[in-house]
């Protein structure tokens, strides 16, 4: 009996020390073809995510509909809060009180990642705060039919109720490309040159992979590494999200490996259209902080390398291109010495967004149920 107790507990030991409790690619992938809506592949796309960065997805197209509205423009400055300041890294390196065009903003936002930034639109949007603009994301989620989908910040740092799907993800990421195709430029974007700071994307298939064309990366530690990609090669448009990776090389090369299985016809026909894929709403989001970051994670981390070594030294990669990605180059105002020397514990001192508030919560909710956005016009392919 004591051996074989004996026995469990290695067993046990093992178990947790090579993460067998974590299949090694068991996390939710998804391919469509961008033209007709047709999902060419998918696993688990429906099951709900932390969504990290690709918050900012929605952050994006919120400001666009802002703009789009009137409320702001391309030319209204986003001011750095005290609260904006404050967020965690990957952050913009501008003080309190600085400002950006909101053009220049959403580059910054986009493509480094700023959750400061992404903070400050909202803020801007939303007359002040954040919290207006956080509800029509949410307002917008639901109009759009994202299910799986709730927003309680504009930058995706870690939150238990910041949650999305993959699928959800794709059908946002096509929202953004047939309502705004004037503002894909700044997801293909590979750098922002601030002063003299180079800020750039962690998108690797932007300067690695021939065809990519946008969209963004995410990463916390409950979520793993994810990441939403387009492609366009020889006359087709692909959409790949992956979620959860181990790493930035492993995210990297799993999305370039679907995309090639696409273009070539590796995957059989699913009939399935994008907008009718099912989410797992009652699931509770995947939580891989013990994997990712936890005392898992270097166990898991090995666990995950040798079963996908795509990339690592010594093993052929897909990500062999050499690509010279758009730079754009952002203005930041200083800010003004009053603003700059301001006791930041003084109440209401620091500098606030700016811009004209929106409606309250209800009502913005009311005017997009009155006129919802539509769900994308996607045809199955004959």
């Amino acid at each position: 009996m004591q051996s074989v107790r004996k026995f469990f507990l290695i067993f046990a030991s093992l178990c947790v020390a090579w993460a067998c409790s974590s299949p090694a690619r068991a996390n939710p992938e998804l391919l469509v073809d961008m033209r007709t809506g047709e999902v060419l592949h998918q696993t688990d796309a429906g099951l709900p995510w932390h969504p990290a960065s690709l918050t900012k997805l929605m952050t994006a197209y919120v400001a666009f509909r802002a703009i789009a509205a009137g409320r702001v423009s391309l030319d209204t400055p986003v001011v750095v809060s005290r609260t904006a300041w404050n967020q965690a890294p990957a952050k913009s390196g501008l003080p309190v009180g600085a400002s950006l065009t909101m053009k220049d903003a959403l580059y910054v936002m986009i493509v480094k990642s700023a959750n400061d930034i992404a903070l400050a639109i909202a803020e801007t949007v939303g007359g002040g705060t954040a919290q207006p603009f956080v509800d029509q994301m949410n307002a917008t989620a639901q109009a759009l039919g994202l299910t799986a989908t709730h927003y309680d910040n504009p930058n995706g740092l870690p939150d238990p109720g910041q949650v999305t799907s993959a699928r959800d993800l794709a059908v946002l990421a096509l929202v953004i490309r047939r309502d705004f195709p004037q503002y894909l430029p700044i997801f293909a974007t590979t750098q922002v040159t601030l002063g003299k700071s180079k800020l750039k994307s962690e998108n690797n298939l932007l300067t690695h992979f021939e065809g990519t064309t946008g969209m963004k990366t995410g990463f916390v530690c409950a979520s793993g590494l994810n990441m939403v990609v387009t492609v366009e090669r020889n006359g087709r448009g692909l959409l790949a999200v992956i979620l959860g990776g181990a790493s930035s090389r492993e995210r990297g090369e799993m999305t370039a490996e679907m995309v090639l299985r696409g273009l070539a016809g590796s995957y059989s026909d699913t009939g399935v259209n994008i907008a009718t894929i099912a989410n797992e709403i009652t699931k509770p989001p995947a939580d891989m902080q013990s994997q990712v970051c936890g005392k898992q994670a270097k166990a898991y981390g090995k666990a995950r390398a040798a079963a996908f070594p795509m990339g690592l030294k010594g093993k052929p990669s897909y990500l062999n291109d050499k690509i010279s990605g758009p730079v754009y180059v952002a203005t930041a105002i200083a800010p003004a010495t009053a603003v700059a020397a301001v006791n930041p514990d003084a109440p209401g001192a620091a500098a606030e967004g700016s811009g004209e508030p929106v409606a309250s919560s209800a009502a913005l909710e009311a005017a997009i149920a009155d006129a919802p956005v539509p769900m994308p016009r996607l045809a199955r392919k004959k």
